[in-house]
């Protein structure tokens, strides 16, 4: 009986774990692509307040979107703790936590968003600050957002590398897919290293995002492995 509700619970692990990673990249991808990372303009504080104005259904959806990622997050934390402890239970935790930090961080975050929704929504702000003034407040809560998920990203690239390396000994999961991740913690940490240490980050901006890329999609890749082979191997875990 008890092997039984391992053997359940693994591959619900497993299923969570991989619809959560797909559904977390597609609400990320939404809101720093599609809705929110269409509307800012870098170092151009009127145009960026501009367009939020003219497009607040579009910001607000992107701020449901950030919400949808953290709430994954912490379903994908669940998930991959359960699914990988019998490779090793100690760093499972650590990994588990190391992403629900990354949560807490882009919670922070995210209240940058909400900040600015409020600045952006109530006309009397601006007569309070005046025309620049607002523009600039509203641009340092974007930059803060960024500096503050880049900070997020950090840790949870080490949340990748243990992810990585857990995968690698697991011996049930495709030592390819720990290399990947290996790889790509190495990729969290130099776009989000640049992003914080670079003063001209904007110029670089581009190459970084390319590098950025292969993280993702090694974390994609595991999601789709998981809901649709993890969830089958419980038995010989």
């Amino acid at each position: 009986m008890t092997e039984t509700i391992t053997n359940i619970s693994i591959r619900k692990a497993a299923i969570v774990s991989g619809v959560s990673i797909l559904i977390m990249t597609i609400a990320a991808v939404s809101a720093t692509d599609i809705t929110i990372g269409s509307l800012i303009v870098p170092d151009n504080a009127a145009a960026t307040v501009k367009n939020i104005k003219t497009s607040l259904m579009q910001f607000r959806i992107g701020i449901f979107s950030l919400l949808i990622t953290l709430v994954c997050d912490v379903l994908a934390a669940w998930g991959l703790y359960l699914f990988l402890k019998p490779v090793n239970k100690d760093l499972s935790l650590l990994m588990a936590w190391l992403r629900l930090v990354y949560v807490a961080l882009l919670g922070t975050a995210i209240l940058n968003y909400i900040k600015v929704l409020l600045l952006i929504s109530g006309d009397n702000y601006v007569l309070g600050f005046g025309v620049g003034q607002f523009q600039s407040q509203v641009m340092l809560l974007v930059n803060e957002f960024d500096d503050m998920w880049s900070i997020g990203l950090f840790v949870f690239g080490l949340h990748i590398f243990l992810l990585g390396y857990l995968s690698y000994k697991s011996g049930y999961i495709p030592k390819t897919f720990g290399i990947l991740l290996i790889i790509a913690f190495a990729g969290y940490t130099i776009t989000t290293l640049g992003n914080l240490l670079l003063p001209d980050y904007n110029n670089y901006k581009t190459v970084l995002g390319l590098i950025f890329i292969l993280p993702m999609l090694s974390e994609v890749a595991l999601g789709l492995w998981l809901l649709i082979k993890g969830g089958k191997l419980s038995s010989a875990i």
